[in-house]
């Protein structure tokens, strides 16, 4: 396997002992919209524990309020939740635009674990509308398969974020992934730059993957991709003869793992390889993630890379004023 896939496995089995949730007790709350609260709560409560430890000096766009600061710049909010006081650091960027394109393609229905990869999906979809309804940003939804099949322009409305939930319980329906034409169909849909967070196992030919990416980048998109995929198909973890099953065409192929496990890990080094080079290319941030990691590390990991994408964006933004004063 790659060095990247290595790592997407190891914080995964590791995660009991940095007492972040286990995905698989999560997944026990029936309801997605209390789960996404569950996470998220718990996140803002770990946020100055271990293994977050250190992240709270560049955490998205706040830092701690001491003595002096503008009481006006207070996230009461967050207070609330977290007992301790912080200030907004970029007033000027907040009430961001975000959509979610989840991929609701029958490769997604597969899961080694108690749940599958489209429930740990929507799962993920669905903490990260939570986050960001609570800081005022407004979130919309795209499920697909070969085709969006339904779409819900961003708003930020508590009624609204209900109504997201419900749609991301739902099972994947469509045969096989096509991401083509829903990134094409999303990139006309979208009028007002934001950020777009594409969630699928990309298990579909990405030969077009960089030019229908590209199409989002070049309008003023953020781009942000998790790549999630199961840890038996991360590690090929099977060791008797069976009869496998396409789940996407129906076909079905008696497969000796022990004579197909080198072929098929080259295979998927190579696709990986490829979908993260597309994304370095076009400026994406790509998380790879298996369904056993924690949702707290790919809240984190989302974050990270906000807080990242203004470091690069806000030195360019005065560069441009001083050279047009």
């Amino acid at each position: 396997m790659s060095s990247s896939a290595r790592q997407t496995r190891a914080p995964g089995t590791g995660s009991a002992k940095t007492g972040l949730i286990d995905p698989a007790s999560l997944m026990k709350i029936k309801s997605m919209e209390l789960r996404a609260k569950v996470i998220v709560e718990g996140f803002w409560r770990g946020i100055h524990r271990s293994p977050y430890h250190g992240f709270s000096s560049e955490f998205t766009e706040y830092r701690a309020y001491t003595a002096g600061d503008d009481p006006r710049y207070i996230d009461w909010r967050l207070y609330a939740r977290s007992d301790r006081l912080y200030i907004k650091k970029y007033e000027d960027e907040t009430n961001l635009r975000c959509h979610l394109l989840v991929d609701h393609s029958r490769s997604m229905g597969y899961g080694s674990l108690a749940y599958n990869k489209s429930q740990y999906a929507g799962t993920l979809a669905a903490t990260l509308a939570r986050f960001l309804f609570t800081q005022g940003d407004a979130v919309g939804l795209a499920t697909f398969d070969e085709q969006i099949r339904q779409y819900m322009p961003a708003r930020n409305r508590p009624s609204f974020l209900h109504r997201m939930m419900l749609a991301l319980e739902g099972d994947p329906q469509g045969s096989s992934t096509n991401l083509g034409p829903p990134l094409q169909r999303i990139a006309q849909l979208l009028r007002r730059r934001g950020i777009v967070v594409l969630i699928s196992d990309l298990l579909t030919s990405i030969d077009r993957l960089e030019q229908d990416l590209g199409a989002l980048c070049a309008e003023g998109h953020d781009v942000v991709l998790f790549h999630i995929l199961d840890p038996a198909e991360l590690n090929f973890s099977f060791d008797v003869p069976a009869l496998f099953e396409d789940v996407e065409t129906g076909q079905d192929m008696y497969v000796d793992p022990r004579s197909a496990q080198q072929a098929y890990r080259q295979r998927l080094d190579k696709h990986l390889a490829q979908a993260q080079s597309i994304c370095q290319k076009l400026g994406i941030d790509y998380h790879l993630f298996a369904t056993d990691r924690p949702f707290d590390l790919a809240l984190m990991e989302f974050l990270q890379g906000r807080s990242r994408r203004r470091k690069q964006i806000r030195p360019n933004v005065h560069a441009q004023a001083r050279s047009s004063a």
